[in-house]
């Protein structure tokens, strides 16, 4: 019995390990194939080269210059490695001595770990002109990789920095939002660069190749190029964008030229800030040197600044007074006080307008006119018509992170603030003060509204690789306003081009234009104060930001220029001359044609419009 128990178990063991040795070679042949393959084929991404920035010359306005980055074999600081990895960096400091021996330290052990077999990079960017003389050296050593490295370039140094935007390495933010990342290194950051990012960068390709067990490529077995250099065509004029930063040079604020349909030919937020070092890096000195200046050169004022948009929002305000409760000959006797709920609201003019309809408010920019009509026509029809107007809301630019700024209303306050509205906050707002305040990209589409009745998408791209980028401006007036806008235009035309009114004496432009002046207040000014202190008197960031928009030619508007200048106090005197100098830009570049029409035309008009 017992020698019939031994031999059934030896039986069984004997099955047991026929068994095993049947599925270790035949059954686990197929995992282990494929195990063996993930030891000796490897997969390589390839980065694709992130596409220019070009103007509507073709002239390039974000490149790629071109360079290369340096990379050590892992595990050279092993102790019996190490030897190696000093003789390597001996001589990259050697034949490159430019480079931080420190740094590519630092950057080498960041990387290297036990679980790492890939070439780890420890200089980002060498400048082709440096590395084509050391290049065959390097090259032919088995524990260095000299890898292709294009670096984003900005051959215009600041000029449209905030809307051209930049790249910089990518955070671990960024890498979560989008893995590719990962392997490209560099993403956009703000501007264009940031809002086309995903365009720009393309897709990455794809390398199959066979290795050995040191990890040297046998063989290619496939290939796929990467999706790159997707240009991005935009409607900027490079040329034109650098004659208006000579213009406003010392000076803060923004200037916006826009074709009527939203097509923008310029825009530049002041100061500006050399984009380049973004790229490469700053110093903490630099940087603590921008982030505290007091005129906020990092803020993008185009769709970041919010500003009170002062009397600018009387052409818009004096349509929908005169298409709802009043008509145009509803007129006012401006005496330049207004006492109302305990307290005086003052006109600009200390002696007043005397008798003054809307044609009149709005040349002389008459504050009473808009008080007066404010308290009939009341807060709810003045903020809807506001909105619809544009304002209170996103343009719909191709930049990131627009603001909408604030159109206020009783609705507004009761949401922001859980209070009641005032009869003091209507007042306000009918001259574009209290809490009212805008972008300057929103008020050049507001103006484009008073000068063809249609709200067009303000944009940057013009061809977004083969496709023609060109929005369709918006019907946003009703029949009446439609047929009472040509008043107000005729109210902006005096505004520039007759005595007595806030803009004529400072337009000296060869184009005939329209447009507004605008004082927004910085600061209030206190009730007992009989004689309010001139502008150029007080300190310069206690001065009123100064507004001048406009469009032109009057008779076939076709181009909005705005400009705002912070603390430039009176909107005419500080921006008339330099709105009328970009005007004849345009005309010597050809923008705008040479006006050919008879002056008896433009009088014969001016006549009808009475």
């Amino acid at each position: 019995m017992k020698i019939k128990f031994i031999v059934f178990v030896f039986s069984v063991i004997w099955l047991g390990l026929i068994l095993r040795v049947f599925f270790l070679a035949v059954e686990s042949n197929t995992y282990y194939d494929k195990l063996s393959q993930n030891n000796t084929i490897k997969i390589e991404q390839i980065a694709p080269v992130r596409g220019e920035i070009l103007d509507r010359n073709n002239k390039p306005i974000a490149i790629n210059k071109l360079g290369f980055k340096i990379e050590l074999r892992p595990h050279l600081m092993s102790a019996e490695n190490i030897d190696s990895f000093n003789a390597e960096l001996d001589l990259l400091l050697k034949l490159l001595p430019q480079l931080d021996k420190e740094k590519i330290i630092k950057n080498y052990k960041k990387v290297d770990s036990f679980y790492n077999h890939s070439f780890i990079e420890v200089v980002s960017f060498i400048e082709y002109e440096d590395i084509i003389p050391v290049y065959a050296i390097l090259n032919l050593r088995d524990n260095i990789n000299i890898v292709p490295a294009p670096k984003r370039f900005y051959p215009y140094n600041e000029i449209a920095a905030h809307i051209i935007g930049y790249v910089s390495r990518a955070n671990q933010k960024d890498i979560d939002a989008d893995s590719s990342l990962e392997l490209i290194g560099y993403t956009g950051k703000i501007g264009l660069e940031n809002y086309y990012n995903s365009y720009l960068q393309g897709e990455a390709g794809r390398r199959e190749i066979k290795v050995n067990a040191n990890n040297k490529e046998i063989e290619e077995l496939s290939y796929q190029s990467a999706v790159e250099d997707k240009k991005l065509t935009l409607n900027i004029d490079i040329e034109l964008q650098k004659y208006i930063s000579e213009l406003f040079t010392d000076k803060a604020g923004a200037v916006i030229v826009m074709d009527v349909n939203g097509s923008i030919l310029s825009a530049s937020s002041y100061p500006e800030y050399d984009l380049n070092i973004f790229v490469s890096g700053m110093s903490q000195e630099m940087y603590d040197e921008l982030s505290s200046s007091l005129d906020h050169p990092f803020t993008n004022k185009l769709v970041n600044g919010l500003y009170p948009p002062g009397s600018t929002i009387k052409t818009g305000l004096g349509l929908l007074y005169i298409t709802t409760d009043l008509d145009e000959k509803w007129s006012v006797n401006c005496e330049s006080r207004l006492p109302i709920g305990g307290r005086v609201f003052r006109c600009w003019k200390d002696h007043g307008h005397g008798k003054t309809e809307i044609i009149k408010a709005i040349r002389e920019s008459c504050d009473d006119y808009f008080y007066k009509g404010s308290l009939i026509v009341g807060n709810e029809k003045m903020s809807e018509g506001l909105i619809r107007y544009g304002l209170g809301q996103k343009t719909g630019v191709d930049l990131p992170n627009e603001f909408i700024g604030v159109v206020p209303s009783r609705e507004w306050k009761r949401n922001k603030y859980n209070r009641s509205w005032n009869i003091g906050e209507t007042i306000n707002t009918s001259i574009g003060q209290g809490d009212f305040l805008v972008t300057p990209l929103q008020m050049a589409q507001y103006t484009a509204l008073m000068a063809t009745s249609k709200l067009p998408v303000p944009h940057f791209a013009k061809i977004i690789g083969d496709a023609a980028y060109n929005p369709e401006p918006k019907n946003v007036l009703n029949e009446l306003e439609l047929k009472k806008l040509p008043k107000i235009q005729r109210a902006m035309y005096e505004v520039c081009n007759l005595p007595n009114s806030t803009a004529k004496k400072y337009v000296n432009s060869k184009v005939t234009i329209a447009g507004k002046t605008g004082t927004a207040q910085v600061v209030t000014i206190k009730q007992d104060i009989k004689e309010r202190e001139l502008e150029h008197n007080m300190d310069y960031y206690s001065r009123s930001h100064a507004w001048f928009t406009t469009y032109g030619p009057y008779e076939n508007p076709q181009y909005i220029v705005l400009a705002i200048v912070e603390h430039g106090g009176h909107g005419g005197s500080a921006a008339g001359n330099l709105v009328s100098r970009i005007y004849d830009k345009l005309l010597e570049l050809g923008y705008i044609k040479e006006e050919n029409s008879d002056k008896r035309v433009l009088n014969k008009k001016r006549k009808n419009n009475k």
